[in-house]
């Protein structure tokens, strides 16, 4: 059974420590990229990708995920005058291409998309949760989030610029 207090919490440990283990080798990560503006490798194999029932049910995740974290609370502001419907397009293709679908990102990388932000880790960990909910609304296992915020979490520190 889902628990939600208990799982955002299990979040941001993996996130934290996911986050400190990638700042610890520095540079070394960003060389092995495939597409540095996606932020991540792909995950190998196609699995992932099926676990978040292929492009469609990615498409369903990032639908639900926009209006979600646009009408949070702690983290909305950020997302006045961004156009939602190109947010939502490369956020499909990214979260498809990291999970090792066929899609391409081709947005901007996560340094230049973040930097004038001035996000702290309140905001990152608050988005983390957010996106946690819409994929257990489409019933993607756990161990698929996992392996798709462990690409995710050491973007942390290039996307938090506020301590």
């Amino acid at each position: 059974m889902f628990e939600p207090r208990r799982s955002a919490s299990a979040l941001v440990i993996v996130l934290t420590m996911t986050s400190v283990a990638a700042a610890s080798i520095g540079g070394a990560v960003a060389a092995t990229y495939q597409n540095p503006a996606a932020g991540a490798d792909p995950i190998r194999g196609t699995g992932t990708y099926r676990a978040f029932h292929e492009k469609e049910g990615i498409q369903r995740i990032i639908d639900d995920f926009v209006p979600r974290v646009v009408a949070d609370r702690r983290i909305g502001k950020f997302f006045a005058g961004v156009n939602l419907v190109r947010l939502n397009h490369e956020l499909v293709d990214q979260v498809c291409y990291l999970t090792g679908g066929p899609c391409a990102y081709t947005g901007r990388d996560m340094r230049e998309a973040h930097a004038k932000m001035a996000l702290d880790n309140g905001d990152f960990n608050s988005l983390a949760e957010d996106l946690q909910t819409s994929m257990n609304k489409e019933k993607v296992s756990f161990r698929a989030q996992n392996r798709l915020l462990a690409k995710l979490a050491p973007m942390q520190h290039v996307i938090v610029t506020r301590k």
